[in-house]
Protein backbone atom coordinates (compact mmCIF):
# COMPACT_ATOMS: atom_id res chain seq x y z
CA UNK A 1 0.00 0.00 0.00
CA UNK A 2 1.35 3.39 -0.98
CA UNK A 3 1.37 6.25 1.49
CA UNK A 4 1.75 9.96 0.95
CA UNK A 5 2.85 12.49 3.57
CA UNK A 6 1.18 15.90 3.81
CA UNK A 7 2.62 18.82 5.76
CA UNK A 8 1.30 22.38 5.83
CA UNK A 9 3.90 25.06 5.32
CA UNK A 10 3.94 27.45 8.26
CA UNK A 11 2.02 25.10 10.57
CA UNK A 12 4.03 24.09 13.60
CA UNK A 13 5.14 20.56 14.45
CA UNK A 14 6.49 19.62 17.84
CA UNK A 15 8.41 16.55 16.78
CA UNK A 16 9.28 14.02 14.09
CA UNK A 17 5.83 13.37 12.62
CA UNK A 18 3.72 14.44 9.65
CA UNK A 19 0.64 16.64 9.84
CA UNK A 20 -1.19 13.95 7.86
CA UNK A 21 -0.54 10.69 6.09
CA UNK A 22 -2.68 9.45 3.21
CA UNK A 23 -3.03 5.68 2.74
CA UNK A 24 -5.72 3.34 1.45
CA UNK A 25 -8.07 6.17 0.52
CA UNK A 26 -7.93 7.64 4.03
CA UNK A 27 -6.19 10.68 5.47
CA UNK A 28 -4.91 10.30 9.02
CA UNK A 29 -4.38 13.69 10.67
CA UNK A 30 -2.03 13.86 13.65
CA UNK A 31 -3.17 15.31 16.93
CA UNK A 32 -3.56 19.04 16.37
CA UNK A 33 -3.85 21.80 18.94
CA UNK A 34 -4.83 25.45 19.20
CA UNK A 35 -1.82 27.15 17.64
CA UNK A 36 -2.87 30.53 16.26
CA UNK A 37 -0.71 30.59 13.13
CA UNK A 38 -1.03 34.36 12.64
CA UNK A 39 0.28 35.10 16.12
CA UNK A 40 2.40 31.94 16.56
CA UNK A 41 0.85 31.48 19.99
CA UNK A 42 -1.12 28.74 21.74
CA UNK A 43 -4.61 29.53 23.01
CA UNK A 44 -4.33 28.18 26.55
CA UNK A 45 -7.31 29.60 28.42
CA UNK A 46 -10.53 29.80 26.37
CA UNK A 47 -11.51 26.25 25.34
CA UNK A 48 -14.11 27.50 22.84
CA UNK A 49 -11.55 29.69 21.09
CA UNK A 50 -9.02 26.84 21.32
CA UNK A 51 -11.47 24.46 19.67
CA UNK A 52 -12.10 26.92 16.81
CA UNK A 53 -8.37 27.33 16.20
CA UNK A 54 -7.78 23.58 16.40
CA UNK A 55 -10.54 22.69 13.94
CA UNK A 56 -9.45 25.47 11.57
CA UNK A 57 -5.93 24.01 11.66
CA UNK A 58 -7.32 20.53 10.95
CA UNK A 59 -9.36 21.91 8.04
CA UNK A 60 -6.17 23.48 6.63
CA UNK A 61 -4.35 20.14 6.88
CA UNK A 62 -7.22 18.23 5.27
CA UNK A 63 -7.45 20.71 2.38
CA UNK A 64 -3.71 20.34 1.78
CA UNK A 65 -4.32 16.59 1.49
CA UNK A 66 -7.32 17.02 -0.85
CA UNK A 67 -10.10 16.50 1.67
CA UNK A 68 -12.18 18.56 4.12
CA UNK A 69 -14.09 18.34 7.38
CA UNK A 70 -17.24 16.97 5.68
CA UNK A 71 -15.24 13.82 4.87
CA UNK A 72 -14.13 13.11 8.44
CA UNK A 73 -15.24 9.64 9.55
CA UNK A 74 -13.56 9.47 12.99
CA UNK A 75 -12.39 12.05 15.50
CA UNK A 76 -10.54 11.69 18.79
CA UNK A 77 -10.81 14.67 21.13
CA UNK A 78 -8.51 15.07 24.10
CA UNK A 79 -9.42 17.62 26.77
CA UNK A 80 -7.25 18.97 29.56
CA UNK A 81 -10.35 19.02 31.77
CA UNK A 82 -13.60 17.13 31.16
CA UNK A 83 -15.42 20.10 32.70
CA UNK A 84 -14.76 21.78 29.31
CA UNK A 85 -16.73 19.13 27.41
CA UNK A 86 -19.89 21.19 26.84
CA UNK A 87 -17.94 24.29 25.75
CA UNK A 88 -15.85 22.26 23.30
CA UNK A 89 -18.95 20.45 22.06
CA UNK A 90 -20.77 23.73 21.28
CA UNK A 91 -18.01 24.70 18.86
CA UNK A 92 -17.39 21.17 17.55
CA UNK A 93 -21.07 20.83 16.54
CA UNK A 94 -20.82 23.90 14.29
CA UNK A 95 -17.97 22.31 12.32
CA UNK A 96 -19.88 19.05 11.77
CA UNK A 97 -23.52 20.15 11.27
CA UNK A 98 -24.48 17.37 8.82
CA UNK A 99 -21.58 14.95 9.04
CA UNK A 100 -21.19 13.86 12.63
CA UNK A 101 -18.21 11.48 12.53
CA UNK A 102 -17.71 8.70 15.01
CA UNK A 103 -15.97 10.28 17.99
CA UNK A 104 -14.15 9.55 21.20
CA UNK A 105 -13.62 12.27 23.80
CA UNK A 106 -11.47 11.79 26.86
CA UNK A 107 -9.72 13.91 29.44
CA UNK A 108 -5.97 13.44 29.22
CA UNK A 109 -3.79 13.79 32.28
CA UNK A 110 -1.56 16.26 30.45
CA UNK A 111 -1.49 17.68 26.92
CA UNK A 112 1.55 19.26 25.24
CA UNK A 113 2.22 22.86 26.36
CA UNK A 114 -0.81 22.51 28.67
CA UNK A 115 -3.21 23.18 25.77
CA UNK A 116 -6.90 22.75 26.65
CA UNK A 117 -7.82 20.62 23.61
CA UNK A 118 -6.15 18.42 21.02
CA UNK A 119 -7.99 16.71 18.16
CA UNK A 120 -6.98 14.04 15.64
CA UNK A 121 -9.14 12.86 12.75
CA UNK A 122 -9.41 10.25 10.02
CA UNK A 123 -11.04 11.38 6.77
CA UNK A 124 -11.73 9.89 3.39
CA UNK A 125 -10.00 11.44 0.38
Amino acid sequence: MEKKVHNVEGQAKAGPYSHAVEAGGFIFVSGTGPVDLERSLFELEDVKKATVITLDNIRRILKTAGSDLDKVVKANVYLRDMADFNLMNEVYATYFPDNQPARTCIAAKQLPANIPVEIEVIAIK
